[in-house]
């Protein structure tokens, strides 16, 4: 409950739409009640009762006066007056009138709802993506995205139905209960009295069979997301599937996960419906207590009249419905409360990489990049150990080593994707962690070996760091990235649309794409990770070549494996195991004749 409490301080925004929310369903509620009310002198003046058909009784509106005073005082007067057609006229103009109201007033009350409703969707949408973005990139490596794209669709769907079914059971039908229950008493304490004696019972037995789904619930969200998972991983690799023959053995994965959650949602759903008709046969068997008890007053003289009896009968089975509402409500909770748990593994999770409390802005980029003893752990496993780097401005510096050797973790730890484990990394002299994250990388830019590109139109990826540049710009960033003549000759132009991850360009095209997108920013630091390794040898032509471009006048972190394209780099850093084992310029190094000329000469002999 205190989790669904915590929804429920999201949408206090809309505590005013709550309020008319609960007026408009009370009103319903009473006028409802009202018009099965009026069954009681209905069935005096069909029968004949002496409390209608009697001496006329001048009823004064006041402090000892009720409704029902006042009802029968009308009713007779219109009897004596008109007779017992009009009487009976004026029973079935207020029963229509009065469930006009009440379907007014909860047509009303939804009404005031569905913004409420949508909020849980908005907010959980909203917080969902920010924490997304807010996460360290490491942690989306333990992730499945079909799991995540599970928690930020399926999740958040089913916690909406789930927190307005219980919101909207938690507040009308406990109104509604107690609206009945008020009337009950006013026409038989004695009567009430007993049934509260059978509903603990009822409640009771029907609570119990909720206790289990939780478990269930969670269970079939998290099918949910492997079942994404793998869709997700189907369509991106289908290519692979169909050229190894791999359909059967990929089919008969998802029919598994398929069969799981057929097998899971069936135990959840048994459970849930056996809710109803158990509910239903404990209502009958106390309504058949109250018929019993209730008649046996009415039999035995007792202050029941028939007609009070049958309306007490017929407000009675309005009841169940509430109370079967209820039990569903307290379901809702339950099942919310299973996807608010898988929400919230994400929404808790530990940011890593935390922005200073009060962070010092970055404007530009002085002096030096320096690692200090640096340190980095990922699980227990270190990755890079004892690193003493310093790269000063305008230099460029390639790191260079087998794969798994910790090029990229040393070149993440800048833009502060991840943050040391231990030692300590500068910019000009000051601790990274002492900048905002924002100014830190506004910065820098980063190539990365696969090209990360948007279903958007080329102009609109080129522009993603600086969605304020002019159309010039766009166009001279695209010309020093050796990308002006093909986009050019695109039907749209600049405005074409390059489809989901560029896959309407080709790789080269993709990759110079990045390089605009790079220029435009006009950063001092560049991190140029692998950036012509997957391309043929034209295309890597022109990719290098807008890549010296771009590294005029500008400090560069070149993660390369074809080190051909290194070999003018000012300095040279060789990793192996995360450690630093050689460092120098190109011709130093094989002076060395240690690990790069090793590495130079498998190349060569490729």
């Amino acid at each position: 409950m205190k989790k669904f409490i915590r929804i429920i301080s999201y949408i206090r925004e809309y505590k005013a739409y709550m309020g008319w929310y609960s007026l408009f369903i009370t009103l319903s509620i009473i006028f409802g009640l009202f018009s099965l009310g009026m069954l009681m002198p209905f069935m005096d003046l069909i029968f004949g009762s002496s409390e209608l058909t009697g001496a006329v009784k001048t009823v004064a509106v006041g402090s000892n006066s009720n409704i029902k005073d006042i009802i029968y005082g009308f009713l007779q007067q219109s009897i004596a007056e008109h007779g017992k057609v009009q009487a009976l006229g004026w029973i079935c103009l207020s029963i229509i009138i009065t469930i006009f109201l009440k379907n007014t007033f909860l047509y009303l009350s939804f009404y005031f709802l569905a913004p409420i409703r949508n909020a849980v969707t908005r907010k959980y949408s909203r917080l969902l993506y920010e924490k997304i973005l807010q996460l360290p990139i490491g942690y989306f490596t333990e992730q499945r995205k079909g799991d995540i794209l599970s928690r930020s669709s399926n999740d958040i769907t089913e916690l909406e139905n789930s927190v307005i079914g219980a919101l909207e059971g938690l507040i009308k039908e406990p109104l509604n209960i107690l609206g009945i229950l008020i009337f009950l008493f006013i026409i038989s304490v004695k009567l009430t009295l007993f049934v509260f004696i059978l509903l603990p019972l009822a409640g009771l037995i029907v609570g119990r069979i909720g206790r289990s789904l939780k478990k269930h619930t969670n269970k079939a969200q998290v099918k949910w997301g492997e079942i994404l998972s793998q869709m997700e991983e189907t369509l991106t690799g289908l290519r692979i599937i169909k050229a190894f023959n791999a359909e059967a053995r990929v089919k008969k994965q998802f029919f598994g996960l398929v069969d799981e959650i057929f097998n899971i949602k069936n135990k959840i759903l048994n459970r849930r419906d056996l809710a109803s008709p158990v509910s239903e046969t404990l209502g009958v068997i106390i309504l058949c207590g109250v018929l019993w008890f209730g008649g046996k007053l009415v039999l035995s003289g007792e202050i029941l009249s028939g007609s009070s009896f049958i309306a007490y009968v017929a407000l009675f089975s309005q009841i169940i419905n509430p109370s079967k509402a209820l039990s569903q409500a307290a379901y809702n909770v339950t099942r919310g409360n299973a996807t608010l748990d898988r929400l919230n593994e994400i929404l808790e999770a530990p940011l890593t990489v935390e922005e200073n409390a009060h962070p010092i802005v970055l404007d530009t980029f002085k002096d030096s990049i320096e690692f200090k003893n640096v340190q980095f752990l990922y699980q227990d496993t270190t990755i890079l150990k004892d690193i003493d780097l310093t790269i000063q401005k305008g230099k460029s510096v390639a790191l260079v080593g087998s794969s798994g050797a910790g090029k990229s973790t040393l070149a993440d730890l800048v833009p502060r994707f991840h943050d040391v484990s231990a030692g300590n990394l500068y910019i000009d002299g000051k601790n990274i962690k002492a900048y905002s994250l924002h100014s830190l990388r506004k910065l820098i830019s980063i190539v990365t070996q696969e090209p990360i590109l948007f279903n958007d139109t080329i102009a609109a990826n080129i522009a993603l760091g600086k969605p304020e540049a002019t159309e010039e710009e766009i166009i001279a960033a695209a010309k020093i990235a050796n990308a002006y003549e093909f986009i050019i000759k695109k039907e749209g132009g600049f405005q074409s649309m390059i489809g989901d991850r560029g896959s309407k360009l080709s790789g080269g095209e993709r990759q110079r794409l990045t390089i605009a997108r790079a220029v435009l920013k006009n950063p001092p630091i560049l991190i140029l990770d692998e950036a012509t390794s997957a391309l043929d040898t034209e295309s890597e032509k022109l990719v290098q070549e807008a890549i010296n471009n771009m590294m005029q006048n500008r400090t560069s972190i070149v993660i390369a494996h074809r080190l051909s394209t290194i070999r003018h780099a000012d300095e040279i850093v060789v990793l192996q195991k995360g450690e630093i084992v050689e460092r120098g310029n190109h011709d130093a190094l094989l002076a060395q004749n240690g690990y790069y000329r090793k590495l130079i000469d498998m190349q060569e002999v490729k």
